[in-house]
């Protein structure tokens, strides 16, 4: 299953991304649903991926978290069921995310689904990262407010809420209509009559995240292991004072570690490569020998990449689900922005066996895998 993105990308960037939030009619003009609710709820019982169940009954809101044992008691109306990154589980969904890779590898964060009910929904809320709402089978209302301060709350101790806001988008969504919000704008969906909604989201890391990352980082490889000094102290008249030129240096110490561009660089490449969900990685049995990979290479067979897989360049290195990727760079290239991998696209790899030692390593550890 493939899908046809009706998009103007170009304008779009300029006019919407991170700007203001538009409707894009019929922007998958032939859109068939990749999954059925009956496949998102066995989804949904499974332990590996995060999925919850959210309704709203005699205006009392809860949410529960899988995985669940069933659903025979949730009734006909008031529930939604969202499962995270089901592109990690489900090939046919996964597609839904390839005419998003003109928008870069390292900010997308995953695909949501959910099932909703008539008079299903999550209640009005504000995300901090851009997502683009892709409409399924069946009808539902969006509305979204602009991006203004707003009081939040919580309904139930998983759940978020905003105040009502005033709508500047208010529209009944169809088939194959995207639906993009960019960060900071209130939105709230309800639901018709059963329906299927995709969200395709993209995520920038917070400042607080970055540091708390390279905190660790630095303390895994001894970085910073310089203390702070003052040969040219002198006599305080106010000892209690932390000065401003002491201040400065401390935060140039600071400063100065995370400028170090290997390290950097080494640090990011590991953080952003590792995803925020589970993957479905299973390690091959028995495992494959250099020689096999090769042959099944030349005779034509295709490698394709686990979906949800992260594998970017950063700088001069490649990395791989948190681990540097040591090969070449024709081939670290190709495995980067191909998400099938032929004998073609290796170039000469498959005569160094350096590459191919690295590539059946990687297809072993069930990162890559050849179709059956």
């Amino acid at each position: 299953m493939s899908f046809q993105l009706n998009l103007n990308w170009p304008e779009f960037l300029a006019n919407y991304w991170q700007k203001k939030p538009v409707v894009l009619k019929r922007a998958f003009p032939d859109f068939v649903d990749p999954i059925t609710p009956d496949e998102l709820a066995g989804l949904a019982m499974e332990p590996e991926v995060d999925s919850r169940l959210v309704s709203h009954k005699n205006g009392q809101w809860q949410a529960s978290n899988g995985p669940f044992e069933h659903f025979d008691d949730l009734g006909e109306t008031d529930w939604s069921l969202l499962a995270q990154a089901v592109n990690h589980w489900h090939a046919p969904s996964a597609e839904l995310v390839r005419p998003f890779r003109v928008l870069p590898d390292w900010r997308l964060d995953d695909l949501m689904i959910s099932f909703s009910v008539p008079g299903g929904g999550v209640g009005p809320h504000i995300d901090q990262y851009d997502v683009f709402i892709i409409q399924g089978m069946g009808r539902r209302r969006w509305r979204v407010g602009d991006k203004l301060p707003l009081k939040q709350h919580c309904p139930h101790p998983a759940l978020l809420h905003c105040e009502p806001f005033t709508p500047i988008i208010d529209v009944e969504m169809e088939i194959g209509d995207i639906l993009y919000i960019p960060p900071g704008f209130p939105h709230d969906g309800f639901t018709f009559e059963t329906t299927l909604n995709y969200s395709v989201g993209f995520r920038g890391p917070n400042s607080r995240d970055l540091i708390s990352s390279f905190a660790d980082y630095a303390l895994e490889n001894d970085l910073g292991s310089e203390h702070y000094s003052d040969p040219d102290l002198t006599l305080r008249e106010h000892p209690e004072r932390v000065e401003a030129h002491e201040l400065e240096r401390l935060r140039t110490m600071m400063i100065e570690m995370i400028n170090q561009p290997e390290d950097f660089n080494n640090w990011f490449g590991r953080f952003i490569s590792t995803p925020r969900h589970e993957l479905d990685v299973a390690p091959v049995e028995p495992p494959f020998e250099q020689s096999e990979v090769v042959n099944a290479l030349l005779d034509g067979e295709v490698l394709t990449r686990l979906n949800g897989l992260r594998v970017l360049r950063v700088g001069d290195s490649v990395f791989i689900n948190s681990e540097k990727l040591e090969m070449p760079d024709a081939q670290a290239d190709a495995l980067c922005h191909y998400t099938e991998i032929t004998r073609e696209t290796l170039g000469d790899g498959l005569q160094n066996p350096a590459v191919v030692a690295e590539l059946t390593a990687l297809i072993n550890q069930g990162y890559w895998y050849f179709e059956e």
